[in-house]
């Protein structure tokens, strides 16, 4: 039997799609955790390897980071949460904020 060729999208955008509300969100959760596969790779290159989490599931050296993480979320390896939301800051009129100690600025490196 011949096995069935895979397509540009593997795996498929349908099943993906179920795993987030939106195609945006889907962009933006997989995006991070490539970057956090890729700085893996590389901290492995430099010898730091306990800075990030490598790959979760079965991967080849020729498998890109999107591709590695578009499988960790098809699989569940990841679930999407929505970030908490943080209280507005409330000032009265006239109020002042203080933001500390404005002689102490050191210069960007």
């Amino acid at each position: 039997m011949i096995d069935k060729p895979k397509g540009i999208i593997d795996p498929p955008l349908d099943d993906l799609l179920e795993r987030v509300d939106n195609k945006y969100q889907l962009v933006i959760f997989a995006s991070k955790r490539a970057r956090q596969i890729n700085d893996y790779y590389t901290d492995l290159q430099d010898g730091a390897i306990y800075n990030n989490v490598g790959p979760l599931v079965d991967s080849n050296v020729d498998d890109k980071p999107l591709s590695i993480a578009l499988h960790e979320i098809n699989q569940n390896k990841l679930v999407m949460r929505e970030p908490s939301a943080e209280a507005p800051v409330e000032i009265a009129e006239g109020e002042l904020i203080d933001f500390g100690d404005d002689t102490e600025v050191t210069p960007a490196e």
